[in-house]
């Protein structure tokens, strides 16, 4: 497996794999949602507002996750929110996701951020060291439906303060649907 950062001139293969797995899993309107959204995410976030890694083998793109800056104007700390993260669904339960998720924390650890949250399965996302948080330690920038999926973790090593007041993320993802 060979991991890639950025997504330029792969962007329609990374549409295409978020579209395909969200279908599969969610249903066809999921699916759709989630590939606009992706689609948004790379056409609209600056580049130094987004990271992004691929795993493949050869030319198969076999997953990808998204991380993308949230801002707390009330506290100087580096937060990125994980969101979204698709593996290809015959190659699910082989350790594609958390070898994706663990490249881009470390990524993002060497490029200064302090704290990456993510909203989804805790399950799941504890495996790659996140743990619950509530929102009176770092408010979400729209309503959450499942605040059991409300997940942060410190990258910097520095003691775990709450995040100070409200927070914002960027446009793509700044859409009630997607929380």
């Amino acid at each position: 497996m060979e991991f890639r950062s950025g997504h330029t001139t792969r962007e329609q293969a990374i549409v295409d794999l978020f579209r395909a797995t969200f279908s599969a899993s969610e249903g066809v309107d999921e699916g759709k949602l989630i590939g606009e959204f992706v689609h948004d995410l790379m056409a609209t976030t600056p580049s130094q507002d987004m990271f992004v890694w691929s795993a493949y083998d050869g030319h198969i793109l076999l997953g990808c996750v998204f991380f993308s800056r949230l801002t707390f104007e009330q506290d100087g700390r580096s937060v990125f929110i994980l969101s979204p993260a698709a593996v290809k669904t015959e190659y699910q339960k082989q350790g594609v996701g958390q070898k994706l998720i663990a490249r881009g924390l470390e990524d993002l650890r060497q490029n200064g951020v302090d704290f990456v949250v993510t909203y989804g399965d805790p399950n799941y996302y504890s495996k790659a060291g996140f743990h619950q948080i509530t929102e009176e330690f770092a408010q979400a920038p729209l309503d959450l439906t499942f605040p059991e999926g409300w997940l942060g973790q410190s990258l910097s090593g520095k003691d775990e303060t709450p995040l100070i007041g409200p927070s914002r993320c960027v446009p793509a993802l700044n859409k009630p649907e997607l929380w």
